[in-house]
């Protein structure tokens, strides 16, 4: 199964410690924190690679070039102009030729098991499956809620301050449901996946690591307890 990889943005947030370079190639432990997302898929024998890139684009793929140091195929989905997450996805398909694909922020690292996740989602027929993180505070993220069949059935906006589950940011998509995305410019955490409600869409529960680096507290502090960061990649026990 082919792996889009998002790492497009600029990291507006992150610009008064990272500069000029785009978001997963911040630093965390001497690697830039996109490496972290090859190694994990590295260690779940998920080689085939699309890394969708935009902004300064040229310093993600001077530092990954085709992926053969990590042992991986790594190619590119190149932006001209910002297409948005749900828009690059869309644009990645011409380089997929699978009926399923993993979509992964760029930006987020979540400790999923691979193999349960596309396990789930293929037993589920399900249209897309999102990997979903318990929260304590929602009002950064928001939540989705689901019910006993896991499908999701609503997605509540940022602001809502007890606990839930949240997108984890790593998704299983049927190719054929994106034929539905609007052109251009598009969120897919915001525009397209709540239209899927109630459409296939079903949620896996992950008690995995989970770190988003999108403010600078969070990426701060990933900085100073890298451990867990590391932890989460190790190979499989043997």
């Amino acid at each position: 199964m082919k792996i889009v990889i998002l790492a497009g943005g600029a990291g507006t947030r992150l610009k008064e410690i990272i500069k000029d370079i785009p978001k997963p190639m911040a630093l965390v432990g001497g690697r830039p924190f996109l490496e972290y997302l090859i190694l994990q898929l590295s260690k779940w024998r998920l080689n085939d690679i699309i890394i969708s890139v935009g902004y300064k684009k040229n310093i993600i793929k001077a530092y990954f070039g085709n992926g053969q140091k990590w042992g991986v195929n790594i190619a590119y989905s190149e932006e001209d102009k910002p297409l948005g997450t749900g828009g690059a996805v869309k644009k990645a398909l011409r380089l997929i030729d699978n009926k399923q694909f993993i979509v992964m922020n760029g930006d987020s690292f979540l400790g999923i098991n691979f193999d349960k996740f596309i396990k789930f989602h293929k037993k589920r027929c399900a249209s897309a499956s999102i990997g979903l993180v318990h929260i304590e505070q929602a009002n950064r993220f928001g939540k989705v809620k689901m019910n006993d069949k896991n499908e999701i059935t609503e997605f509540v906006e940022k602001g809502s301050d007890n606990q839930g589950l949240m997108n984890g940011g790593i998704y299983i998509f049927n190719c054929d449901i994106l034929m539905n995305m609007p052109d251009g410019k598009v969120s897919l955490e915001y525009d397209f996946i709540p239209t899927l409600t109630n459409k296939g869409l079903c949620g896996v529960k992950v008690k995995g690591f989970f770190v988003d680096i999108g403010i600078p507290q969070d990426y701060l502090n990933l900085c100073n307890n890298v451990g867990r960061l590391i932890r989460a990649i190790e190979p499989f026990p043997r």
